[in-house]
Parts: structure tokens; sequence; C-alpha cells
């Protein structure tokens, strides 16, 4: 019988892999991982359909697509009881076929007796094909037969029998809200083409111009050209492996025009004159009336960002101070004088003895290595003789000592006066007053991260390779300046030079260098409350807001192209499916001594299982080390190619996408529009999810109502946008604290009702119901110890009140109060539990303010009940938001405008929704955006 291409591995043994590749890869391999053939056989596609088919789900695949079912959190509850953020757990391993010991409700319906959640990585390539197509033959009748009994059955029941209803409703919105940007970019698309027309002053040809009736059939046929929906048509070079590409320099594509509100040049203020020597140009500039570049967009263009730049520099840490003699590092029980390089470093474990870093090996292993480097290049260790000391196991290294005089430091720092502690704080802030601001183009701007960062052990995020390394201490020599011309460079410490003095204006910051420790570049930049932050922020929402004209062809395009026969077409309409729908990142290429973190373009073959019918659990290190695991539903088209890309010989370590990168996928979209990346998909999938959430709350009930449903819309955009995150630690504690807190309240109101009984007892019949108790704290174990608590708090309330009062007596010169006015002041505590005692015995409370009276203690009950609303409020709005990154996607990925569009026109303030640094941050969304805003 003739072999069949069906017969051949898809996957061919060459080519390369990238980003930072598993070294437990496929011996078979070479350490190369497969690279998949140009096109793709329609053999493959045609079996691909057909195992598709044999599932036979019992519900229509592609309902549900989009919204993860599990992801790391809902995970690690299941397994764990409480979810951790502490590490990376081992990838998922091959369910088991058998799922006896399974609970029922775990278990995926099935129609045809084939197990619907068996994992699906297996192929049958190895099966003769006479062989295949008999047992499809056979899977497909009984499959047919199996359907037929259980349709009656199965007509009333759900579809989605396990998906939880909140996903399918979700998946459903989520349709909808897809839908609505489609129809919209068309809108606006045919708007601007009006408006063109009507700019240019052209007429549109009548239908009987356009006819080309009279031209002949022979004349008229030319040569099919493929459309491409608008889109240039890209190199055919896509079809080379990534092996045997040159990689290239891309250059940025120019960025779009946000429309101006004025387009007059502002006029740049001249350089003034220094007031003080040590700050640029003077305080006077900073009263000047504020610079608004948001009313001037036409600024925001162009790559000059700055006509005059003065600063002062950066504020190195301050020099080691050498631990007192008694301190020292025991080696093997023998205390060792260590070089003050290496007695610093040593200090940097010692602070850390208590911390899980320093029961992590690769941390201490990494520590270890460079404290041995850093002593023996420092001149070594010595004993109490002066004889040299040969540290060469870090098992006999004791930090003890050292931990312990670290640990009293910090209390005796904790225990300073009130008025010590404002002395070091005055001198703190006067040593970095002059570093706070800059000046740019005249105007006083803030500098964000000018000091240095001191020297220490690199911690890192998740399994970091090089976490405990030491980070070295930055030199001047190691720092370039980056200033206007022609004004004063602020000079570097005493024996010292810079790096470099350059007057770069197309960049934003004052002064770079680079780590040790990765190599990477760090600067001092503009605080995020500058006009240069904002202008940053600003075009970002704005290409967003651009995109908004052409999501439909985008998703039309890699849409069709989900079914190309070319392999690299195909690899890149499924990874800007990821992208858009799933919200995955990118993902950028690693060093081998990098952290192993992963994203879209970069999916090894262990990052990705497949479990039929529709379901993609993804389980990677993420953004900052961070785990990344989701069960998420996708469209068929989509799991076909995942399994095709998985094929064999495909193992562990090897790409997913073999035929794509970011850089490749960020020029493909830059075709539909300028300056487009994979990244500003999250933003306009959450801005625009957004906009379509607000529009459905109602005007109307309390503010507490209002911004409830605000979260609400903010986390249906987390959600959809996958903008999960693992439950904090500390989220039981402060549930905890919300409850008590809740209930001390409930307290409070009781008390007011009982000063009522005092002032009238007979309601106590007539408005029984008002008087009913409370069943939240109706406990009188809670109650008794809930009153010793009111006790301790008013003893210490009256203590520190004492204290403070002495401290500023003595900062005033003034004679202090002797002890005996605080215990004065104490004998309150007592009357506070007698009057306990006699409410415990009569259930009545006498009311402490004169004129106390019915309608007033109602009135009080009524503010009562708001706080006790207010807080009950909050406390649900946390507890549904512990899986959801509520602030990721308002800080970072929803346009800010959209939040000051809901507090103007639904009478909310601006404090509910933005903290004060966000309402910094965004001053320009503040005063640009009104009632009536729209993405």
């Amino acid at each position: 019988m003739s072999s069949s291409e069906d017969d051949v591995p898809l996957a061919m043994l060459n080519g390369r892999r990238t980003n930072g590749t598993s070294s437990a890869t496929s011996a078979s391999t070479n350490g190369k991982g497969p690279i998949l053939p140009d096109r793709i056989p329609k053999s493959v596609d045609k079996k691909a359909d057909k195992d598709f088919d044999a599932m036979a789900v019992d519900y229509p695949t592609g309902d549900r697509a989009g919204v993860p079912i599990v992801n790391i959190a809902v995970r690690e509850e299941l397994d764990n009881g409480r979810a951790k953020r502490k590490g990376r757990k081992p990838a998922i391993k091959e369910e088991s076929s058998d799922d006896s010991d399974t609970p029922l409700t775990k278990r995926r319906r099935t129609s045809n007796g084939v197990k619907a959640s068996t994992i699906v990585e297996s192929s049958d390539d190895d099966v003769p094909l006479a062989k295949r197509a008999a047992a499809s033959k056979t899977r497909t009748n009984s499959a047919s037969k199996a359907a037929n009994k259980k349709a009656a059955a199965a007509k009333d029941e759900s579809s989605d029998s396990d998906t939880p209803l909140a996903t399918m409703k979700l998946a459903k919105e989520k349709r909808k809200i897809e839908n609505k940007a489609a129809a919209t970019a068309k809108e606006l698309r045919a708007e601007d083409k009006k408006a063109a027309i009507k700019a240019n002053g052209i007429k549109r040809k009548s239908v009987k111009d356009e006819s080309d009736s009279d031209v002949p059939l022979k004349a008229k046929r030319k040569p099919v050209v493929k459309k491409t929906n608008g889109v240039k048509q890209e190199s055919s070079d896509d079809d080379v492996p990534l092996a045997k590409k040159a990689k290239a320099i891309s250059k940025n594509a120019a960025t779009a025009k946000g429309k101006a509100v004025d387009n007059k040049k502002a006029v740049v203020k001249g350089k003034a004159k220094a007031a003080k020597e040590d700050t640029p140009a003077g305080a006077e500039t900073a009263e000047d009336e504020e610079y608004k570049w948001w009313e001037n967009q036409a600024e925001t263009d162009g790559t000059q960002k700055w006509t005059t730049l003065e600063h002062n520099g950066v504020l190195f840490p301050p020099a080691y101070e050498p631990l007192p003699k008694n301190v020292k590092l025991k080696y093997d029980g023998v205390p060792v004088t260590l070089p003050l390089a290496a007695e610093e470093v040593a200090g940097f474990f010692g602070h850390m003895l208590n911390s899980t870093h320093a029961t992590n090996p690769t941390f201490t292993a990494n520590f270890f290595k460079d404290f041995q480097r850093i002593l023996k290049e420092s001149g070594g260790a010595k004993d109490t003789t002066g004889k040299k000391v040969l540290i060469k196991e870090f098992a006999k290294c004791d930090f003890t000592d050292m931990n312990n005089y670290f640990v009293a430091e910090a209390e005796a720092k904790k225990n300073l006066s009130s008025a010590e502690k404002k002395a070091i704080k005055a001198e703190k802030d006067k040593a970095e007053e002059k570093y706070l601001h800059c000046l740019l183009d005249g105007r006083k701007e803030k500098v964000g991260n000018f000091r240095i960062e001191p020297p220490g052990l690199f911690r890192g995020r998740g399994e970091h390779p090089k976490t405990g390394m030491v980070k070295q201490r930055v030199q001047p020599e190691q720092v370039t300046i980056n200033i206007g011309n022609g004004v004063p460079v602020p000079p570097p410490p005493p024996g010292h030079k810079w790096a470099d003095v350059i007057h770069d204006n197309t960049v934003t910051w004052l002064a770079t260098w680079k780590e040790n420790i990765n190599g990477n570049i760090k600067y001092v930049m503009l605080a995020a409350t500058s006009s240069l932050k904002g202008m940053s922020d600003f075009k970002k929402f704005e290409k967003a807001r651009e995109l908004k004209k052409h999501i439909d062809r985008i998703r039309a395009d890699y849409g069709r192209d989900l079914k190309s026969e070319l392999m690299a077409d195909r690899q890149r309409a499924t990874a800007m499916y990821l992208i858009d729908r799933l919200a995955l990142r990118a993902g950028n290429e690693k060093g081998e001594d990098e952290a192993d973190t992963v994203g879209c373009c970069s999916l090894r073959f262990e990052h990705v299982t497949l479990k039929a019918p529709d379901l993609v659990i993804f389980d990677f290190l993420g953004k900052d080390s961070i785990r990344f695991y989701q069960e998420v539903p996708v469209i068929p088209q989509v799991f076909k190619n995942m399994r095709i890309f998985k094929k064999a010989p495909k193992t562990t370590g090897d790409m997913i996408f073999d035929r794509l990168d970011t850089s490749q996928l960020n020029k493909h979209l830059q075709n539909y529009m300028p300056g487009l990346s994979a990244k500003v998909f999250r933003t306009y999938n959450a801005s625009w999810t957004m906009q379509q959430q607000l529009a459905k709350i109602p005007n109307e009930g309390s503010i507490h109502d209002k911004y409830a449903a605000y979260n609400e819309a903010n986390k249906a955009v987390a959600i959809l946008c996958n903008h999960q995150r693992t439950v904090s630690a500390s989220h039981e504690t402060m549930m905890l604290k919300a409850e008590e807190k809740i209930k001390a309240l409930r307290y409070q109101k009781l008390r007011l009702k009982r000063q009522i009984l005092f002032l009238k007892p007979e309601l106590k019949k007539k408005r029984a119901a008002f008087f009913k108790p409370d069943p939240e704290i109706d406990d009188k174990n809670w109650i008794l110890e809930h009153q010793k608590f009111l006790i301790e708090q008013e003893k210490e309330k009256i203590r520190k009140k004492f204290e403070k009062e002495n401290e500023k007596a003595a900062e005033n010169g003034e004679k202090e109060q002797k002890p005996s006015e605080l215990k004065e002041r104490l004998k309150a505590v007592g009357e506070l539990e007698a009057e306990f005692k006699a409410e415990n015995k009569t259930g009545a409370v006498e009311p402490k303010t004169k004129g106390a009276t019915v309608e007033k203690l109602e009135a009080q009950i009524e503010k009562m009940d708001e706080k006790i609303l207010k807080q009950e409020t909050e406390a649900k709005v946390r507890e549904d938001n512990k899986t959801v990154a509520l602030g990721t996607s308002k800080i970072n990925y929803i346009d800010p405008r959209l939040s000051v569009m809901f507090c103007k026109k639904y009478d909310v303030p601006i404090e509910k929704v933005f903290a004060k640094t966000l309402r910094e941050k965004f001053k320009w969304a503040l005063e640009s955006a009104d009632e009536d805003w729209e993405f």
C-alpha cells in the first residue's frame, strides 16, 4: 500500500529554538526544536476535522470561548484551600483516562462513550491508515447511536452543565461587545471617508460611470490577486524557517497623529535664572501658571522632547558604616574579621537571615559564590590572632550575631521619640530637596526615581536564576548625565567624575547606568505626574482609540488565516487570536541566564495542554516570574491548530510557534495602522469593554450603589481581559478585620438603641421589631470580648495622647506633665468598665450627651446604618474581586477618561475611583474629559 503523508511526522528535525528554551529538550532533536513544514497538507486539516467531529460533544463549541473557566487563583484554592504566591508549581501532569475516583460533578458529560475530558496530546500517526479509517467509522456509528438514545433525556438539560453559568454569561457578553466593536469600526471608517471626500472636494462617480459593461470580456480578465482586506501584502519570507532569517532592526512606524485641539505652537518660556544655589531655575518658576499640555496636543508629536533641561543629577546612597568590633561573622564557630567590602556583603545576608530567601538554595548558592569572590578580592578573612581563614562551606557560616545586631538597631529606631523621628526625617528631606524637581523648558517638573539604588542582594521574582547575587554599589563613573546645552552640569561626588555628559533632547531620561545583575539599563525619569509622562500615557490610549477603526478588519483577516495553507500565516493568526481574545502577552526572546518567563510567541510544548473538545490549558511563568495558569475554551479552529502545532515529533522544550516571533508579528500589525503592536490590543480591549459595561449602569441609587456598579464593570473588564491575580496572603486577615469592624459598628448601633430604651423603656414593646436583637452580634461572649477590647483601646488612646503632649512640651521647652496626670486620666477607663457592667445587667445605656432625645438618637442610628452599608459594600467588593486585578485594569489598560466620564455623569466623587497619586498622574484626563466623552 502506498504511503500517505498522514503517516509522516508533521514537524521536521531542523531549525532552532528561541526565548530561553528549557534544557529539558528531547534527545532526538539534539537540542534543536523541530520546524514545521512551509505548508499544511489538506489531509492534515481533514484529519483534524475528523478527530474533532469524533468527539461528539453535546453543546456547541465556541459558545464559551474566550473566558477562562479556571485561573491560577481558583486552581490553587481547589488544591490547597488557599492561594499562595510563592514559587512556581510543577507543570500539569497528563491526566489518566480512568476517572473512577473523580466526583460525578467534576466529570465531563459525553455522548459517545468517549471521555471528553481526555487529554489529546497523543497522536495516532503510527496507526496504519486502514485501521484508522475502520476505527473512525466505528466511532462515528457508535457516536450516532449514543446521540439518538440520549437526545430525549438531554433535551431539557442545560447544554453547558460542565461550564459555570457565569462563564457562559460572560462569553455571551464578550461576543456582543466584539460584534458592536466591528459595527463601530465600519461606521468610523465610513465617517472618515466622508470627511476626506468633503475636505478634498471629491465627487463620487455615478453608477453608470463606474460600470464596465461596455468593456470587452477579454479586456476585463486580469490575474486574480488575493485581497487582504485592505492590508498590504507582506514579503514571502514568512515561509522561511526562523533559523534561516537574519535578525533585522525594525524601524518604528510613524506615530498616528491625534486630533489637535489647538494647532498653534506653544510659546516656550525663556530660560529662568536660579534663585537658589542648589535649585535649578528657582522655586518662583513653579508658581507660574500650570502647563496644560493636553490643551495643545500638537506638541505631543515629533522626536524632540524638550528645548531646555536643568537638574541636579542623582542622589547616591550613603557610604557603608562598619559594624561594631564585637559583631562578627562566625565560621565553624570561630569569629572572623572581614575586610569592609566583604563585611558589607555578609551584612546583606545577615539582614535577611529570618526571611524565606535565606532558605532558598539558589539564593544562598549565588550569594555564597559572590561573597567568596569579593572576600578573595579584598584580602580574605582572619581569625582573632590574625591568621588567615579560608571560608569554603556556606553551612559553616553563622550570621546570627549580625542578624541580632540589625534586629536590635531596627527596634531602637522604632522606639525613638516622635521628636527624634521628625529630626531624622527633616535631615533626610533636606538632603533630597534639590533632587526633587528639574526645569523642563522653564517649567518646574517633578523627578521620579532620582535615588541610585543601594547595594544589596538581588531578590528577583519567582524562581529567578540570579536570585541572591550581589548588587554592586553604583559609582559616578558608571553614570551618564543628560542635560540641556549651556547649563551648569551637576557636580559628581568629591573624588569622582561622570561616565559622560550628553545633551540629547530626543529622550526623556536625566541619567542612566547599567546594573551588574542582568545588565539592564537603569534610568532616572520624570515622575508619573510630569507632562512628558502624561503625554506618553495619552499617546498610548489614543493609539488604542485609533485601533477602534481597524479592529474588524484585523479580526476578519486573522480569522480567515486560521485556515491558511501557509504554516507561518496560520501560526501568526493563531497567536493573534490568543493575544486579542485571551489577552496573552506577546513575549520576547530571553537569554539562558534570564528568568524563564514567556508570552504567546514564546510558548513551548510543555506550557500548553489540550483537553477535548475545546479547552486549552496554559501553565507557564508570565511577567515578573508569576505563574500563569488558566483553562480557557477556544473556538474549534484554534483548538485544531494548536493540536497541529504540537504534533510529533515535538516534545518538551520545543516551540509551539516555530515560525513566529514578536518582531514579525508587530511588523505585520503595522500594515493596518502606524505604530500598532501586540500590546495595544490589551489597552483597546480593556477600554472598549469598560465603555460598554459603564453604558449599562443606570444613573440611580446612592453613591455606594453607583461605586459598586463601577467596580462590577471594572471586574468584568478584568475577567474578559484576563487580568487575574492570585489571592494575596493577607486577604483572609483583611476580611476578618473588615468583619470585626462591621460588628463593632453594629454594637455601636445596639448601644444607641439601648440609650433610647433608657429614655423610654415602654418603646421596647411598642416597637418590638426595631429593638429585635441583631443576629450578627447576638452573642454574649462576643460582646464581652469586644467590651474588653474597647477598654484596652481606650487605655492605649489615653497613654498615646499623654506621651504626645509631653513630647510637644519638651520641644517647646515647657514643663512636662507628671505621671499622676496620666493616672488621673485613666480613671475614665474605670468609668467605662462600670458602664459596660450596668449595660450587661439592665440592657440599657444612659446617654452621655446632654439634651439627648429619641429623635436625635434615631438620626444617629440612620447615620450608623449608612456606615455599616458602606463597610459591607467595600467588604463584598474586596471578597468578590480577590482573584481579579482591578488595579491593573484601571491604572494600566482602561483609559482614565472613562472613569472621569463616569464620575461626572453619575455624580460620584472622583476620590472614590482614583486615589490622590492617580488623580495627579491622570490630571490631563480629569480636565479633558466631560460627562459625554467616549473612547
